[in-house]
Order: structure tokens, then C-alpha cells, then sequence
């Protein structure tokens, strides 16, 4: 379509259909930050840019910064910038696992300005899920000094496989009556019941690709070819292609948990064989309780390979070799520059593990230009990255119009 922005960052000059929402695109982008530059990249006249400009403003979307180079080859005054207002309103961000979550608000630039852990198991169900993360949700605007109304939207990450069209679970191993549930208006009336404030949209997605949709923007912004494994309760992988999450067609992209390894062990999705199986969290949780280690779960695995427990560290590192040859069909595949190992289990014993038969296996030109690496975000990558859809979700240029509209500017 001529004069809109893409997600490659290219923009056509179409005078007239460049909209507001193209020209905020282009500001936060940093692709032009000027109005001379809009009139360069839009082809817009100085007038029209100055309209939607103003809708903006009076918006509260966009502020003037400090002055900036100079437009014209004949000096003058420095250029006035032109820069997102990200104070005008919050997002509040919820990354679930099997047994705790982790919720915080965020500003529109992924500050997080609250934060809360605990508890929270997802074979309770989803109303009692949900419901606990409103009243979390009411507790942290508290903190934050934030009234509800300057939330502007919700994400939440959960660990199944979703269709992002209804942000409705599809069949998940791990969360026992949530297939199909209708998580988005649940948990958008969970946060009025206990806030008094309207609704507002709800996104939902799964937790490793919020993972690594946080951990590319902020760690990785200009790698074209990202993909990020948990390795946790489950086993899920997130990729991003061109700064984009790739989902695949109904939100199945990434399960690499439950591709076959050849092992006749019993998957909690019903299945025999599935790398999850074998080589989670779970599985070497098992392990270890069967040679008498009290461990229940990925996130006791990890507390044992923090105290530098020997049987823990062993098997982490199998667990990463048998991960690291899934790994090598993967990156194969998709020819990443980044491979981040994120998850209860991302320590040195697993990711050598990983490194060792990743190498072995895949092709050497496949892996010439590939780094191995672990989260730099840790446990907060799930709700930075859910924090960092809702905003591109709700300020893309289509949405940005609609919104514009809704608020009279």
C-alpha cells in the first residue's frame, strides 16, 4: 500500500496516505525524528505533516525533544525533535509457568516500574488463575503510583502453544483446563473487578516467545534471526525473524519439546519418546528424586545447580547434549545469528552440553556465524517482552488511527 510503514523499516512516498499512525511509526522507529525528515520520507507537504502531527500532540503519543541537526545545507537553527511520550500510560505484563508467575507495570518503553513473584499454579485453572492475577494487578498500580486508568493494555504469557488471533490455548500438555478457554476477556474482567477500571485489550501468547521477543528488542534489535529455548518445566523454543515473532500457522512454531528423540519415555502430553521427556527440567527433576535428591521440579533443579550439586550438574549437561542435537536440526533450519538458552536449567553444565553435540552435528557453515548464549534478562524476559507486543500491538499504524479516532483527535 502506497505511503504506509512496514516492519522492514521501508517507506514509500504516497503524500496523502501517509496517516498520523505512519508518521508516529516512523518517530519511534527513529527512522525520521524531525519534520523535515517526515516530509523527506513521506512526501508529505510541511502543512500536512504539521496536521497529524497535532493530533498527536494533542494525544499526549508524541513530545518535542532537544534540537537535533540541522535540516536545511544552509544552516539556521537546529531542527526540534520529535520524540514518543512513553509517561502517558502503563502496561501491565503476567509470564506464567507451571507453578509460579511473575507480573509487573511497565512503561511504554519497557521500564518496569513494579514487580511481584509468587505462586501460582496453572493446573488450579483459569479462573482461579486469573482472578489472582487481577487482584496482583490492583496491588502493583498501588506501587507504582499509577491510577487504572492509565493502563492502556495487558499481556500475558502462558506455557502452551496459542493462536494469537483469539489468544485462546490449543491443546496444551501442561495446562489442564485451559484448551480453548477464553483467557483475553477473563482476564480483562479480572482487571476491572478489582481496579473499577473499563476494559481494556488483552493480548496473550506463549511464554517462550515473549521471551524471546524481550530478549531480541533489547538485547539483539539488529539480529534478523533469533531463536531463544527455555528449557524449564517443558521445553519451548521462541523465534524472531526479522523483528517479527514467527508462530507458525495456529501458534504450534517453536514445540520443539515434543519432537521425537527415540527414547520410549512417557511425555505428559501422552506421547512417548518427546525431548521433554528426557532432557527438561521436569525430567531431570525426576531423575535426580529417583537417586534420592529431593527435587519436584525444573526450578528445584536450578536451586541444585546453584549449590553446585554434582548429580545435578551431570545430568543437566546430558540433558544439554540431548537437547543440543534436537538444536542442530534448528538451527539448520532457520540459520540463527543468535541461540539464547533461557529457563531453569540455562547454566554451564546444560548450555556445554548443548554446545558439544550442537557442534558435532549441525553443519559448520550453519553454526560459522552463530552465537550460543544465555538470557540476559533472566526471569523478567517473559513480562518485557509481553510489556513490548501490547505496545507495538496498539501503536502500530492501523491501531494508532483507531485509537486517534476513539479519543476525538
Amino acid at each position: 500500500m502506497t505511503g504506509r510503514v512496514g516492519r522492514t523499516g521501508k517507506t514509500a512516498r504516497g503524500g496523502a496516505q501517509s496517516s498520523a499512525g505512519d508518521l508516529l511509526e516512523l518517530v519511534r522507529s527513529g527512522r525520521a525524528v524531525t519534520r523535515g525528515a517526515l516530509q523527506q520520507m513521506t512526501g508529505l507537504s510541511r502543512a500536512t505533516v504539521g496536521q497529524r502531527l497535532d493530533r498527536l500532540f494533542r494525544a499526549g503519543w508524541l513530545r518535542e525533544g532537544a534540537g537535533g541537526p540541522v535540516d536545511s545545507p544552509l544552516g539556521g537553527r537546529p531542527a526540534v525533535t520529535l520524540e514518543f511520550d512513553g509517561s502517558h500510560a502503563v502496561v501491565l505484563a503476567a509470564d506464567l509457568d507451571t507453578r509460579h508467575a511473575r507480573a509487573a507495570v511497565l512503561t511504554l518503553t519497557g521500564e518496569i516500574l513494579a514487580e511481584h513473584s509468587g505462586t501460582l499454579v496453572v493446573e488450579d485453572g483459569p479462573e482461579a488463575v486469573l482472578a489472582e492475577l487481577g487482584r496482583w494487578f490492583a496491588r502493583l498500580l498501588d506501587q507504582a503510583d499509577h491510577r487504572p486508568e492509565e493502563v492502556c493494555g495487558i499481556g500475558l504469557g502462558v506455557p502452551g502453544p496459542v493462536d494469537s488471533e483469539t489468544g485462546q490455548v490449543i491443546q496444551p500438555p501442561m495446562m489442564t483446563g485451559w484448551d480453548g478457554y477464553d483467557i483475553r476477556g477473563r482476564l480483562s474482567r479480572a482487571f476491572t473487578e478489582h481496579t473499577g477500571a473499563p476494559a481494556v485489550p488483552v493480548l496473550v501468547d506463549n511464554d517462550a516467545n515473549l521471551m524471546a521477543y524481550g530478549e531480541q528488542r533489547t538485547g539483539h534489535p539488529e539480529c534478523a534471526a533469533f531463536v531463544l529455548v527455555k528449557v524449564s518445566t517443558g521445553i519451548g523454543a521462541g523465534v524472531v525473524v526479522d523483528g517479527a515473532l514467527y508462530r507458525g500457522i495456529d501458534g504450534g512454531a517453536g514445540d520443539i519439546g515434543h519432537i521425537r528423540v527415540g527414547t520410549d519415555a512417557l511425555c505428559r502430553c501422552g506421547s512417548y519418546g518427546c525431548l521433554a521427556a528426557v532432557a527438561s527440567g521436569g525430567a531431570v527433576a525426576r531423575r535426580l528424586a529417583e537417586a534420592g535428591v529431593p527435587a519436584e521440579s525444573g526450578s528445584d533443579v536450578r536451586e541444585l545447580l546453584a549449590a553446585g550439586d554434582p548429580r545435578a550438574a551431570a545430568l543437566a549437561r546430558e540433558a544439554g547434549r540431548q537437547v543440543g542435537d534436537v538444536l542442530a536440526t534448528v538451527v539448520t533450519l532457520l540459520n540463527p545469528g543468535v541461540l539464547m538458552i533461557a529457563g531453569d536449567l540455562a547454566g554451564t553444565p546444560f548450555v556445554t552440553g548443548v554446545r558439544e553435540l550442537l557442534y558435532q552435528r549441525a553443519l559448520p557453515r550453519s553454526t560459522a556465524h552463530l552465537d550460543v548464549v544465555t538470557a540476559r534478562l533472566g526471569e523478567r524476559a517473559g513480562v518485557i517482552g509481553a510489556g513490548a507486543l501490547v505496545v507495538e500491538h496498539l501503536y502500530a499504524p492501523e491501531r494508532a488511527e483507531e485509537r486517534l479516532a476513539a479519543l476525538g483527535v
